[in-house]
């Protein structure tokens, strides 16, 4: 059987999907591995385990008399570096992005180089430490400074990836340009401050949307440069959709995507979580962040706390708008202090003892995450296009999708039910059909 194999590299579970020439999944295969800690105690991902898994199990593929691989590509989680040394081995831990960043550091970077807005409109990347990875080169050059002189190449993870399964070392566009202040998105070069620090030559050449010939023995294998996760989920709704759209991938984070926009990011969007993405071929992505996974969370635990229900009660509740039409008192935040629309800390906690029922309280929760997400989309130009496409955890929430739509009344509403869209936009960016068509994985919503 002819098949592309992608692996998907995700913060919990590693895996392989191989699809068929009709982009149907045929194997998945998905495990867990342990995380392990630097050299300061901080728990990060276990970078020599995962290079055994992603080798051994990219050599049981090629083995595997069943299938006839005719192309690979890779796609994982961004923010995250490997540096290679001269035998192209790790000579340093897969360092977390959420590793706190040295306050004092951070203070000589900006007395160097300036004003923290201009740098952040400049890359499109809000200062968020190590989430920056461009900052974590500079964190290893002026505090590690032995290491740093070990360092020949740094890959961001999906690269490395990329690497271990052919061999070859290149950046993408879609992990230099998604929250790395690496890159400028006035001058579409490194920035400034990376090409002073000489950042840049650690860094393989920026290779624009391709692929090349690996070769495998007297076979050739098509081979992709690998994907930042979220970029690569867009792909196969830039392929398959005709009209404008902003689309909703929502899970822990929802991060919204606008690939319609076309003004730059202005000081006030900065302050409110929007950001720039880049596709694979260099063009900018206008990005709105909220912690609304996180904060629907802790909340759902406070409504079955108090109401003393079940931990997951909420997946049983059907929409019923008659809860919204009493009058109760305002949605407040817990987890949205520094990011989200309104990024500073709420007046107040939410009264969940207001409320007459925990299906009532689930209801004004969704209400209140839903009001928020208008005004982050209103952030990245909502108005500007025709639909919007829910895709991820939220996707299968009915009051959230209705409650959406509602919000919306001028615009089409899709839930999509495409649990592989990282892998799938892999695997087509890889292979490049002509067209690609959703089947039945688009549901219109009514409000």
């Amino acid at each position: 059987m002819k098949v592309t194999a992608v692996f998907d590299i995700g913060r919990t579970n590693k895996k392989y999907v191989l699809f068929d020439q009709n982009y149907q999944i045929v194997e998945e295969v998905s495990e867990s591995l342990p995380e392990t800690t630097d050299e300061d105690g901080f728990p990060t991902e276990d970078i020599g385990l995962l290079t055994e898994w992603v080798q051994s199990r990219w050599e049981d593929l090629k083995n595997n008399p069943k299938y006839d691989i005719k192309a690979v590509n890779a796609a994982a989680y961004g923010a995250s570096l490997v540096h290679l040394d001269a035998e192209n081995k790790p000579v340093a831990p897969l360092y977390s992005y959420l590793k706190p960043y040295p306050e004092g550091l951070l203070s000589q970077f900006y007395s160097t180089y300036g004003d923290p807005t201009r740098i952040a409109l400049q890359t499109g990347s809000p200062a968020m430490g190590m989430l920056n990875s461009g900052m974590q080169l500079y964190w290893i050059k002026h505090t590690k400074p032995e290491l740093y002189s070990k360092i020949i190449s740094s890959l961001h993870l999906p690269q490395y990836i990329l690497f271990l399964l052919t061999g070859r070392k290149v950046s993408d566009y879609t992990s230099v340009g998604c929250h790395t202040m690496l890159w400028s998105f006035e001058m579409w070069d490194y920035h400034e401050w990376v090409k002073k620090e000489v950042i840049q030559k650690k860094m393989p050449p920026i290779l624009a949307s391709s692929s090349f010939i690996y070769r495998n023995g007297d076979k050739g294998i098509q081979s992709g440069f690998g994907l930042h996760d979220s970029s690569s989920a867009l792909i196969p709704y830039r392929m398959a959709l005709k009209k404008t759209f902003v689309l909703l991938s929502t899970g822990t984070w929802c991060i919204n995507f606008n690939l319609f926009a076309s003004k730059p990011l202005t000081s006030y969007q900065l302050e409110r979580d929007c950001l720039n993405f880049l596709t694979p071929e260099g063009s900018g992505v206008t990005t709105s962040r909220l912690f609304m996974g996180r904060e629907h969370d802790f909340q759902v635990a406070r409504i079955a706390e108090y109401f003393r229900v079940e931990p997951d009660f909420y997946k049983k509740v059907s929409f019923n708008p008659a809860f919204l039409d009493a009058d109760t008192p305002p949605f407040y935040t817990s987890c949205m202090v520094g990011n989200g629309p309104f990024p500073e800390p709420s007046p107040q906690e939410w009264q969940v003892s207001a409320f007459a029922s925990a299906e009532s309280a689930y209801h004004h929760l969704i209400k209140g995450l839903t009001d928020l997400l208008v005004v982050s989309l209103q952030l990245i130009g909502i108005n500007e296009v025709d639909a919007i496409y829910i895709d991820g955890g939220f996707a299968r929430n009915e009051i959230f999708t209705r409650l959406v739509a509602r919000s919306f009344p001028n615009h089409s509403v899709y839930a999509t039910e495409l649990p592989y869209a990282t892998s799938l936009g892999a695997a087509l960016h890889v292979t490049r059909p002509q067209a690609y068509e959703f089947k039945d994985e688009i549901i219109e919503i009514k409000p």
